[in-house]
């Protein structure tokens, strides 16, 4: 742990060399989402959007967005873009190391380091990561996601229409528009143009949704890869793992044949949970907890890889975290076997923490009644932490939710915004529970005494 620490110093004292607000992601990493043109190179600042008419002229516009190359020329020039304030909050209130330094520590991004600092912000480059959603297709309606990623929210937002908070925010409207997958989607045909020479700059290719599984352009893409291989470049896909069974046991045995074949390097699964049972039910709507564990089952004793869960750690998960972390330890004793170390750590997990919108940050709840609930998992990870292991939860994962207990800590919203987000999130909630049909007290009631209040 204390080698982890030492390199993560080294680095950011690296990046503060060009600037306190540094980042390499904004020239290394690219999120794109294809059906509507968003487009960001981080998942903390909110997407922007790229125009038509940008990737018209030039289709290296879906990482070179004249939007994304000032918030570059900032870094460069010794600011913190103000999009990036997930960061700035953690390195302002905390001892923690921020995600500034942790999405630029990793190998495939520092080789770039030094040509970097020489640019003015306004070069075309090519990214080492690349994250695209093809669509927005999707057979679940998380509770914190929306319309610009989830077809499901589409189809209620044009049943029920939108939800006028009491501060002014418009919640669940249609968002942006959405090519079809049947339509002419300039960002798709731009896509494709621009991807026979960004893949050879390539180490990681992720797909994301949406939920890819359901997209037909995400296995025209593995035929790709099956047609002409690409064996330097690692394949890379985020499934809500809730899709019929049949399409995760076509992935699974299509990328163990590719990979077996030589024709990518490797494959890494990637997966949303936050919290466990009924409350995960909850929060994602049309999650199937039971579908859910068999598909990961079936994944994980018919491969040799990894799978990691994208713990978005947000209201939810402040009083029940602890069930999904035995959830954890359960699976890492079940599927890191002794005759199957090919894989130190199988079933992987990380917590970034959720800040927008607001009625789902941690940090409305009243402190002295809920940190102990948020100290109490911290104690837990601690209590099961050992590196040498494989069953245990490590140090690196111990300081990572330690970051977010002591975000929720120290941070301490005015009471003008205070009211009005918990204002807000009473009056969502009673709807969001109208629409979907659920009840939030009964399946929260450690919440029950916050959300009458915030009805007062």
């Amino acid at each position: 742990m204390q080698k982890n620490n030492e390199n993560a110093k080294k680095i950011k004292d690296i990046l503060d060399e060009t600037g306190p607000g540094f980042c390499l992601a904004k020239w290394t990493q690219v999120t794109m989402h294809l059906g509507s043109g968003l487009n960001h190179s981080c998942h903390h600042p909110k997407v922007h959007k790229v125009s038509p008419q940008e990737i018209k002229d030039n289709p290296s516009a879906l990482h070179n967005s004249k939007y994304k190359k000032e918030q570059r020329k900032a870094m460069l020039n010794g600011e913190r873009p103000a999009e990036c304030d997930y960061c700035w909050r953690i390195e302002d209130n905390t001892k923690q190391f921020s995600d500034r330094v942790y999405k630029s520590i990793e190998p495939w991004s520092l080789v770039d380091l030094e040509q970097i600092k020489k640019m003015t912000g306004s070069e075309d480059v090519f990214p080492r990561y690349v994250e695209v959603s093809f669509s927005n297709v999707c057979n679940f309606k998380c509770s914190y996601c929306g319309p610009d990623f989830s077809s499901k929210w589409v189809k209620e937002a044009k049943e029920h229409g939108a939800i006028k908070l009491p501060s002014g925010i418009e919640f669940n409207g249609l968002g942006e528009k959405q090519y079809l997958q049947r339509e002419e989607n300039p960002y798709v045909n731009a896509f494709w143009k621009w991807f026979p020479e960004a893949v050879k700059h390539m180490h990681t290719f992720r797909i994301t949704g949406g939920e890819p599984l359901m997209h037909k352009s995400f296995w025209k893409l593995l035929e790709k890869l099956d047609n002409d291989p690409k064996p330097h470049i690692q394949i890379e896909v985020n499934s809500n793992m809730g899709v019929k069974p049949k399409l995760v046991e076509r992935l699974t045995e299509t990328v163990k044949r590719l990979k077996a074949e030589g024709k990518i390097k490797s494959f890494k699964l990637y997966t949303s949970i936050d919290t466990w049972g009924p409350r995960a039910e909850y929060a994602r709507t049309g999650l199937d907890i039971k579908l859910w564990e068999q598909n990961l089952d079936y994944y994980l004793s018919n491969t040799n890889w990894p799978v990691t869960f994208m713990i978005t750690f947000n209201i939810f998960g402040v009083t029940s975290f602890t069930q999904l972390l035995e959830k954890i330890l359960e699976w890492r004793t079940k599927y890191n076997s002794d005759d199957n170390a090919t894989q130190w750590q199988r079933v992987r997990f990380d917590t970034p923490h959720l800040k927008e919108p607001s009625i789902y940050d941690m940090n409305i709840l009243p402190k002295e009644e809920f940190m102990p609930y948020m100290e109490k998992h911290l104690q837990f990870i601690k209590d099961n932490q050992d590196d040498t292991n494989r069953t245990k939860f490590t140090g690196l994962e111990y300081e990572k939710f330690k970051r977010v207990v002591e975000y929720m800590r120290t941070t301490h919203y005015e009471p003008r915004k205070l009211e009005q987000a918990r204002r807000d999130f009473h009056n969502w909630f009673k709807e969001f529970d109208r629409r979907r049909n659920c009840n939030l007290v009964e399946t929260f009631p450690e919440l029950e005494g916050f959300y009458n209040d915030c009805g007062k």
